[in-house]
């Protein structure tokens, strides 16, 4: 994580989405239990959705404008954006789909499994390619300052799911992930996160049917 900026947070968000595409598939697959109920009313989706949605519009609105400005001159650079905002499409089409077919009784277990791995595949590839290439972009052509404004648009979003999305996206993180991130959090919220967050997380099996209530 070496640069200029601190990119702690997009890499444990990146983490955290990862992780979740492995539980999505285990959801999908199982033979146990509805695939369709358990998706459709586990907290694991909700967050899964609400989260790379935040991360994925914060980035669209806040980052990619920004350094269109600053690399105008470099068309391959500018192609790189493109993509970026490409693959975000593609993937909000994708988690479309898994939703419409879990409102539809006539989609059968192959199917959702289909689009789960569709999904997984689109996401992860989506992920390699931005810290591969967009990352290391974002280092030179954005300034502390835009950084900065793109963590606390990303923030605002999140709004009052922080209570839920922070420990979710802290799960299994490092010690020094999981430092990093609380440290600019006024006393108050670090104390919420610990002493309710964190309690309240740990206690949501957020991949059984019906968490989401």
């Amino acid at each position: 994580m070496s640069g200029k900026l601190d990119m702690t947070a997009m890499y444990a968000i990146h983490d955290a989405l990862r992780r979740e595409l492995a539980y999505i598939a285990k959801a999908t697959a199982s033979v146990d239990d509805d695939p369709q109920r358990v998706l459709r009313t586990a907290a694991g989706w909700e967050l899964f959705k609400k989260s790379l949605h935040v991360h994925h519009t914060t980035e669209d609105d806040a980052l990619w404008p920004v350094m269109r400005q600053a690399l105008a001159t470099r068309p391959d650079d500018l192609a790189l954006l493109d993509a970026m905002e490409t693959e975000h499409a593609a993937i909000d089409s994708a988690i479309e789909a898994i939703d419409a077919a879990l409102l539809d009784r006539e989609t059968g277990l192959e199917r959702l499994g289909e689009l789960a791995d569709a999904l997984a595949t689109g996401v992860g590839a989506h992920l390699n390619h931005e810290e591969n290439e967009a990352l290391p972009l974002i280092q030179s052509a954005v300034t502390e300052q835009q950084w900065q404004h793109f963590g606390q648009v990303s923030a605002a979003r999140v709004g009052p799911d922080a209570a839920r999305i922070m420990p979710w996206m802290l799960d299994g993180a490092s010690a020094e992930t999981i430092a990093t991130m609380l440290a600019p959090l006024p006393e108050p919220v670090r104390m919420a996160y610990q002493n309710e967050w964190l309690p309240a997380y740990d206690a949501l099996d957020r991949w059984r049917a019906g968490s989401a209530a």
